[in-house]
């Protein structure tokens, strides 16, 4: 089946309104077999750049598997997401596989860094892959960079050596994006979420970071966990410049897990289960704004059985409670990614089908500082 990635931009209502569905239809921004050649497109990543630009990368897959010689393909919206840019490839790499991108900018010099990894042509995430970072043939983590807003892209710098864990088989960032700290003693530090297996299959989350704008990176402590494994992960800075941490469940009771850290990533608090954020195993997507004078985490992943129902969550007190939540896209819902598009929140996300998804008045959230 085809995979369609498509973007809503959500319009100002009352959060805890009902979503009322839009007559203008929603952008496809990657489709299948129309504007790309491939035949399935998978995990987004959505970035507003600090001159206006939308970044919006994808997974091109030859086929409906995680790992089919991969491409990851961009495209730019110059116009808060109304019209793209034909999508064009980032960086691909042969038959091998490139993996989970996460993208995340230095503001100051504008560089955006598109993190990703990559398998060995007809190597799989359980295949039994070479353990630790000294093995090309293994599992790799990469990134390029773009000074150009997305419009071309530099040539792969292997960080495999730096960040990967010795006893992980493979790794992942994201999917989704990084961020840059904001606030407090870590300001300008570049933070990377990411996650990784052992050869037993027993995932952790941890992060990687940068403090000279991305020349360097160096791996954090592991989240620690007990009676529960974390997977696929984003991170948001909090008011006072600590890290909440959400992560996709492994292992564990079925709900979205939970950590905290003070020391930019360099340690975390142990993990929990947060019974407000039911999950059915599935990406979820974090993005911190200030809305309505109030600094603000926003949450958004699917609640119905089968990856579906869009649900997304605010919470004022760091990612501890969720004051509000709206269901605001209803059906297939799968991986999502947001960012801040003027006073409102854009997301890319997976219908996991062929069908155009409506634009939907909701959160509008009065977003502000962008």
């Amino acid at each position: 089946m085809e995979r369609l990635i498509a973007l809503c931009l959500f319009l100002p209502a009352c959060l805890t309104a009902a979503p009322k569905p839009s007559e203008t239809p929603a952008v496809a921004v990657f489709e299948a077999k129309k504007n790309i050649p491939h035949a399935s497109v998978r995990i987004p990543a959505l970035l507003m750049t600090s001159k206006g630009t939308l970044i919006a990368i994808a997974e091109g897959r030859d086929k409906a598997t995680d790992q089919a010689g991969n491409d990851l393909l961009v495209a730019r919206s110059k116009d808060q997401g109304k019209t793209w840019s034909k999508p064009t490839i980032a960086y691909e790499q042969g038959d091998d596989s490139c993996n989970n991108p996460c993208l995340v900018q230095d503001v100051k010099s504008g560089r955006v860094i598109l993190f990703f990894q990559t398998f060995p042509a007809g190597g799989k995430e359980f295949s039994g892959l070479p353990v630790g970072p000294k093995d090309p043939k293994g599992n790799r983590l990469k990134y390029v960079t773009s000074d150009d807003d997305g419009a071309t892209w530099s040539q792969p710098v292997d960080v495999s050596d730096a960040v990967k864990p010795a006893n992980a088989a493979t790794c992942a960032s994201g999917p989704g994006i990084g961020i840059q700290l904001q606030k407090g003693k870590f300001a300008g530090r570049l933070v990377m979420p990411f996650n990784s297996q052992d050869a037993q299959r027993n995932f952790v989350n941890w992060v990687a970071f940068s403090d000279d704008a991305g020349k360097t990176w160096q791996r954090g402590a592991e989240v620690p966990q007990e009676g529960m494994q974390l997977n696929e992960v984003q991170v948001a800075e909090n008011a006072d410049g600590s890290l909440y941490l959400n992560s996709r469940r492994w292992k564990g009771t079925a709900l979205r897990k939970a950590a905290w850290s003070v020391d930019g990533g360099a340690s975390w608090s142990k993990s929990v289960d947060d019974a407000s954020l039911p999950e059915p195993t599935c990406q979820g997507s974090l993005l911190a704004a200030t809305a309505g004078g109030k600094p603000a985490i926003f949450f958004l992943n699917p609640v119905g059985k089968g990856r579906a129902n869009g649900t997304l969550r605010r919470s004022e007190d760091g990612g501890k409670t969720w004051a509000e939540s709206t269901l605001i896209i209803p059906g297939p819902f799968a991986y999502s990614s947001m960012a801040q598009v003027g006073k409102d929140i854009g997301v890319l996300y997976e219908p996991n089908s062929n069908t155009i998804v409506l634009y939907r008045a909701i959160s509008g959230t009065n977003l502000e500082g962008k």
